[in-house]
């Protein structure tokens, strides 16, 4: 899978992920990662990309102008990468799915996650100051995505988090591939206690059924964890998963 990101900081996204497992992803070839400087298509020595918003109002804007031109400038690196190429016909700009990070979007979760894995590149646009021109984010932009109700100083962190939790879906990147299915929210349930040595730790104890070798057993113990966490932590969740399993019955 292919990430492409636009942003005002490459060098923010860039140290980030290529650590850890994202890191070593990379290295082995299971994802790539590349960020284009939205200001190296500023068109002035100064690198302005920001302007006053029209109507008035506090803060600056950032151009449609060096946005769309990163853009495209990514869409032709996409094409030349393909051997059967995708001509972008303006009719056709939507075919690459360009995530804008904003927190008027769609709330961030683990089913949006495995959709957006599906996808073989994806766009993720940062915005900054007051936003982006409203134009060129019409033209371009496949989803908006949020990930909570709160404002950052930038698009940039959230892009990572949309990074690091879809590239853990793909083919590879974890060791091991089962913990990615079967572990917080799957089946809409929040992950079990984990333990590890010692067996003794300031007095408390590891689970007796997890050191019982019984695979049964240990399985009933952890959905049952499972249940009790979520009701207790995750009410919405433990809705969800009640009225799937309701259904399914």
């Amino acid at each position: 899978m292919h990430f492409h990101i636009l942003t005002l900081f490459p060098e923010m996204v860039m140290d980030g992920l290529h650590t850890s497992i994202t890191g070593r992803a990379v290295k082995n070839g299971h994802i790539t990662i590349d960020a284009t400087n939205i200001r190296d298509f500023a068109g002035n020595k100064h690198g302005h990309v920001d302007d006053y918003p029209y109507g008035g109002g506090a803060g600056m804007v950032m151009q449609p102008g060096p946005v769309f031109d990163a853009y495209q400038h990514v869409c032709d690196k996409i094409q030349n990468r393909k051997s059967a190429g995708m001509n972008l016909k303006p009719e056709d700009e939507k075919k690459v799915r360009v995530v804008y990070m904003t927190p008027q979007g769609t709330v961030f979760n683990q089913s949006l996650a495995e959709d957006l894995a599906k996808e073989e590149d994806l766009i993720l646009l940062c915005g900054h100051y007051e936003g982006i021109d409203e134009r060129v984010l019409d033209r371009i932009v496949t989803d908006h995505i949020s990930i909570g109700d709160y404002v950052l100083t930038g698009g940039e962190l959230p892009a990572m988090v949309v990074i690091d939790a879809v590239s853990r879906l793909v083919p590879g990147v974890l060791n091991n591939d089962v913990s990615a299915e079967f572990e917080t929210f799957h089946d809409h349930l929040l992950e079990y206690p984990q333990y590890t040595r010692p067996e003794e730790f300031m007095g408390e104890k590891v689970p007796a059924v997890l050191l019982s070798g019984h695979h049964k057993n240990i399985e009933a113990w952890r959905y049952e964890q499972s249940v009790m966490r979520t009701k207790e932590r995750r009410p919405d969740l433990w809705e969800l998963h009640d009225k799937r399993n309701k259904k399914d019955q």
